[in-house]
């Protein structure tokens, strides 16, 4: 399975220019806690950063800066890691663990944002893939108690 197969496909993005309030709007609007800021490039959306809740309250809130004025370029984490779509599933989360990142930007083989593949989007992964087998052991057990009572 490919990064491409499991990422979230609904990225919310934001310019670098934003404030600081209408991050945290969008973030309240759309339930995330990180936003991918973007620049645009021959009409494509490239990752430029990375802003989440944490450096809103860290950076903004807990120096009692005016969240008004301050833009996301700012403060936004400007090392931006991203994988390709076809990166391998298990690579992806690997890359995730190396870099201690929670959230890593899919894009497709020119650069440009497809989608978003989370701490929590892995976890589901792999927490499907432990019932599957969890599942399988218990068939087997059934199996073999049906065919040698």
């Amino acid at each position: 399975m490919s990064a491409g197969e499991i990422c979230n496909r609904e990225v919310i993005v934001i310019q670098r220019d934003a404030t600081i309030v209408e991050a945290a709007k969008l973030m309240r609007q759309f339930h995330v806690g990180a936003l991918i800021v973007v620049e645009k490039r021959d009409g494509r959306q490239i990752p430029a950063g990375i802003v989440t809740d944490r450096d809103l309250v860290v950076e903004v809130v807990a120096t009692e800066l005016d969240a008004a004025v301050i833009t996301v370029g700012d403060i936004m984490a400007a090392e931006v890691f991203t994988i390709k779509e076809s990166t391998a599933s298990h690579e992806a989360i690997e890359f995730m663990r190396r870099k201690t990142i929670r959230r890593l930007p899919v894009v497709d083989e020119s650069g440009e944002l497809t989608g978003i593949l989370t701490l929590d989007d892995a976890l589901q992964l792999l927490s499907e893939e432990l019932l599957d087998l969890a599942k399988l052991v218990r068939y087997e057990q059934k199996k073999e108690t049906r065919h040698r009572p």
